[in-house]
């Protein structure tokens, strides 16, 4: 399982950098009056239009062939991504709230796509979860362009349609649905607290009874949507591969955050029997 979901990870980069490419190639007037999009090699002028479109249909063709050697259901969601992501680049991206929610839609796919991949069972709770993570992150992606831009239509033809307002609701709203589908997550699909310390305890006293491992980790999420809400309301959150990099806030929550996690699924701290 590990080296089909170690080879469907490569493949699924190969295939949103495919996307990318060809977005860009089509972005590139619009990325040139954009101060951050401006520098990027396509709109820059470093690669040709043509080298590029070539290059994003080499991506792709190798992503669907290495797809296709995995599993048949993995190919058909990478070739639904492809050609949803290619929808997106010719005309979706031009119309508001649709815009938002086929971003949303690339990251569903690709936990859906891994899933499928080794057969796992997808817990509907985590599904919400990264649902409503992906729309926090997509309309706070939107939010903090309108900071930088306004509602300006040289860099995106979208934006003339949102107002500050109305994004800041989808924010708040995402936002929580986010630490509360995660908290259930975490309530129902946590394993059992097995070792003597954690029984000891439960015989104590029936407050110190610890079955819900996994919910240890819900300050932390609330604490890490708390933080990146406030980057996005200062405008920097149109890049979200760069805060998480950068912010040292976030750096440490997602750190401890992924620590604990580990810990409990593979520290010998809980009986999965159960």
């Amino acid at each position: 399982m590990f080296i089909k979901t170690f080879w469907g990870f490569w493949i699924f980069n190969v295939a949103a950098s495919a996307t990318y490419t060809f977005n860009d190639i089509l972005d590139a007037k619009r990325d040139r009056l954009h101060p951050i999009k401006k520098e990027r090699p396509i709109a820059k002028g470093d690669i040709k239009p043509q080298t590029a479109l070539f290059l994003s249909g080499i991506l792709a063709l190798i992503s669907l062939i290495g797809a296709l050697y995995l599993s048949e259901i993995f190919f058909l969601l990478i070739l639904a991504y492809l050609l949803i992501q290619i929808s997106y680049s010719l005309f979706l991206k031009s119309l508001h709230v649709i815009d938002i929610l086929i971003i949303a839609t690339g990251f569903i796919i690709r936990v859906y796509s891994g899933a499928f991949l080794i057969n796992a069972h997808l817990s509907v709770w985590f599904l919400l979860c990264v649902i409503s993570v992906a729309l926090f992150l997509a309309s706070g992606k939107r939010r903090a362009e309108l900071s930088i831009m306004g509602r300006s239509t040289k860099t995106r033809q979208s934006l003339s349609k949102y107002s500050p307002e109305l994004l800041n609701s989808y924010v708040t709203m995402f936002g929580n649905a986010a630490w509360m589908s995660w908290a259930l997550f975490s309530f129902f699909e946590s394993p059992q607290a097995s070792l003597p310390l954690w029984l000891i305890l439960a015989e104590f006293s029936k407050t110190t009874t610890v079955n819900k491992l996994m919910m240890i980790t819900i300050p932390i999420t609330i604490f890490g949507i708390m933080r990146y809400e406030s980057l996005i309301f200062e405008g920097k959150s149109e890049t979200p591969e760069k805060l998480l990099l950068s912010d040292k806030s976030l750096i440490a929550s997602v750190t401890i955050w992924v620590t604990i996690i580990i810990w409990i699924l593979y520290g010998n701290i809980a009986d999965y029997s159960t």
